[in-house]
């Protein structure tokens, strides 16, 4: 009898919580499921929403097309290119000072608040400060190489050359998305146990071999959320190169969020933007997951 109530206890306690629970289903359905199914439907489709009454059902033709489409492989060369880098400097820079702000906890406050202002401030406006730092005529770099380091040979239009225009918007994507990545890293120094920082010291762990052996062996899910951000950051790459360049000079810097957002919102190409985006996201997941798995597997 004792056991049979405790089971029925069990099942309303477990209804209970599946009520509670499924707000959270609906919204994921609402908001992430429909979108993604019906972008997929729609990457099926010819559909210009200017001009056609309902999408048309064409099969793979879009996904061919793209890859017969010269745009489309400049642009996707130049999200993996910049991807790559993005992603290499989104793991390391930040993990570098999260280390330097861990172990030199003190009088800290100042740079701590350099690094986080990126966070508050919008992508946009940054965008703006470092196109006026790299103009050609009145940038503050091209002052700074000729009036104080007096070498006049290395000044040059930065954002109008096509062999430094990418590495600038990887430089202020990095000053934009770095500071979120040192908190990801700096929680998860601090959940590290003390205990096992204080047995290092005791058996005489120097810094360096402290760092390698106790403190990276013990960030792997951190590793997991940095990773996952900045795959997302550096596939997703937009407000930099729509800003700064706008896809310039020629198709230099020219990113495939920008030629999806470009086909559906300027020629209203409703059904070739999709397929892009679907694939854009299924790259983002696959590249996701490659990290989850790297990361996630036991020594």
């Amino acid at each position: 009898m004792k056991r049979s109530n405790m089971s029925l206890r069990t099942r309303q306690k477990q209804n209970w919580g599946r009520i509670f629970v499924l707000p959270c289903f609906l919204i994921i359905a609402i908001f992430v499921a429909y979108p993604l199914c019906y972008t997929f439907y729609l990457s099926l489709c010819e559909y210009n929403f200017a001009f056609d009454l309902a999408p048309k059902f064409v099969g793979l033709k879009n996904y061919i097309d793209m890859f017969q489409d010269s745009k489309f492989l400049v642009a996707l060369k130049n999200t993996l290119s910049f991807a790559v880098v993005d992603f290499i400097l989104l793991m390391i820079v930040p993990l570098v000072l999260a280390l330097i702000l861990f172990f030199k906890g003190k009088n800290t406050s100042l740079f701590r608040a350099a690094i986080f202002v990126p966070i508050v401030v919008p992508a946009s406006l940054i965008c703006i400060v470092f196109t006026w730092m790299f103009a050609k005529d009145y940038g503050i770099i091209n002052q700074f190489l000729i009036d104080v380091l007096h070498m006049p040979y290395l000044a040059k239009s930065w954002l109008t050359s096509k062999d430094t225009a990418m590495g600038c918007l990887i430089v202020v994507s990095l000053w934009c998305n770095i500071g979120f990545s040192v908190m990801l890293y700096l929680a998860g120094l601090q959940a590290i146990s003390p205990d096992i920082l204080e047995a290092a010291d005791v058996d005489g762990a120097t810094g360096l071999r402290k760092i390698g052996s106790i403190i990276l062996p013990n960030l792997k899910q951190t590793y997991i959320l940095t990773g996952i951000n900045a795959t997302v950051t550096a596939l997703k790459v937009f407000v930099e190169p729509s800003v700064m360049t706008n896809g310039g000079p020629g198709t230099a810097t020219i990113v495939l969020y920008q030629y999806i957002y470009s086909t559906a919102f300027k020629y209203f190409d409703l059904g070739y933007a999709s397929a892009m985006a679907f694939l854009l996201s299924t790259l983002i997941l696959i590249v996701s997951m490659i990290n989850f798995m790297l990361n996630s597997r036991k020594d």
